[in-house]
C-alpha cells in the first residue's frame, strides 16, 4: 500500500530534497509551504502536491491537512521542517524577531502537531518527524534565540512521544550538524540595533566562520536520507544526528570549560 508524508518547509533545502527522496522511493507526496505557486521544480513531479501552508496559521494547517487527505486518502508521516535561523546577539532582537522566531520554529511546530494528532489517534498509527539541530542539544555564539528554540523543540519531542506511544504514533528527531542550504542565505535573519554596534566586530566573525563552514558542509540531501531511515527502520528510535562529526558525545564527555574552549577556537577564533 502506498504511504503518504506531509512535509512543512518544503520549498527548498532540506524540506525539497527530502520530498524528492520519498516521491522516488514511491511515497506520495505533499510538500507545504508559504507560496506554493513558486515551487515550479516540485509541481512538474508525479506524485507530489504542493499545498499552501504557513505554520503560524492554524487555518491554513488545517486547510493543507484537509487537501492532503482528499488528494491522497491518508497521512502516514508528518515533518516538521519550516524553520529559519534568527543569529546576531540577543540584545539588539528586537521583540518582533524574537517572537517571530518562536512562532516559527516552536509554536508553528506545535501547532502542526495539535492539528495532525486527532486523525493519527484515530487510525491508531502514524509519525511526528520533528527537524531540530545539534544546536539544540548544545550552543554556539550568537545563536542564544535560534538555539532556545531548538532546546524547546527536542524537550516538547521528547516528553511528546511518551503521550503518543500509547496511539501507536512514533516522534523523531532529527539533529543537522552543518549542512548546506539557505540557512545562511535567504533563511537567515541577523538582528541588529541602530545605535548599538559594541557587538558588531564579534557577530561579523563568527557569522563568517559560520557561514564558511557551511559552504563545506554537505547538503540536504543527507538529512532526506536520514529521515527516510528514521521513518522505515521499524524502531522506536528518538533522536538521528546528521553530520554532527562526534560534537555531541565530546559534549557530554569534556567539562565545559573544555568544550566551551573548543567552540571559541573553532567558531570564534
Amino acid at each position: 500500500m502506498e504511504k503518504v508524508i506531509l512535509i512543512t518547509g518544503a520549498s527548498s533545502g532540506i524540506g525539497e530534497e527530502t520530498a524528492k527522496l520519498f516521491q522516488a522511493k514511491n511515497w506520495k507526496v505533499a510538500a507545504t509551504m508559504r507560496l506554493p505557486e513558486n515551487a515550479l521544480d516540485l509541481q512538474k513531479i508525479v506524485d507530489i502536491e504542493c499545498f499552501k501552508l504557513d505554520v503560524t496559521d492554524p487555518d491554513s494547517i488545517r486547510s493543507a491537512i484537509a487537501d492532503t487527505l482528499e488528494k491522497f486518502g491518508r497521512i502516514d508521516v508528518v515533518v516538521n521542517n519550516a524553520g529559519y535561523g534568527l543569529l546576531g546577539a540577543f540584545e539588539t532582537a528586537s521583540d518582533e524577531q524574537i517572537r517571530r522566531q518562536y512562532e516559527t520554529n516552536v509554536f508553528g511546530l506545535m501547532n502542526v502537531c495539535r492539528e495532525i494528532l486527532p486523525y493519527f489517534r484515530e487510525q491508531k498509527r502514524g509519525m511526528i518527524v520533528n527537524i531540530s539541530s545539534v544546536g539544540g542539544r548544545m550552543t554556539f555564539p550568537v545563536s542564544s534565540l535560534y538555539n532556545s528554540t531548538k532546546w524547546a523543540v527536542e524537550g516538547f519531542s521528547e516528553s511528546l512521544h511518551y503521550e503518543l506511544e500509547q496511539f501507536n504514533i512514533r516522534v523523531k528527531i532529527i539533529e543537522p550538524g552543518p549542512i548546506k542550504t539557505d540557512f545562511y542565505g535567504r533563511s537567515m535573519d541577523v538582528s541588529r540595533r541602530e545605535g548599538l554596534s559594541d557587538y558588531d566586530q564579534f557577530v561579523d566573525r563568527v557569522l563568517k566562520n559560520m557561514g564558511e563552514a557551511g559552504q563545506t558542509a554537505p547538503d540536504g540531501r543527507v538529512v532526506a536520507e536520514t529521515i527516510y531511515d528514521a521513518v522505515t527502520d521499524g524502531t522506536k528510535r528518538l533522536r538521528y544526528g546528521v553530520n554532527t562529526k562526534g560534537i555531541l558525545p565530546m559534549r557530554k564527555l569534556l567539562p565545559d570549560p573544555l568544550f566551551f574552549a573548543l567552540i571559541r577556537k573553532v567558531i570564534v577564533k
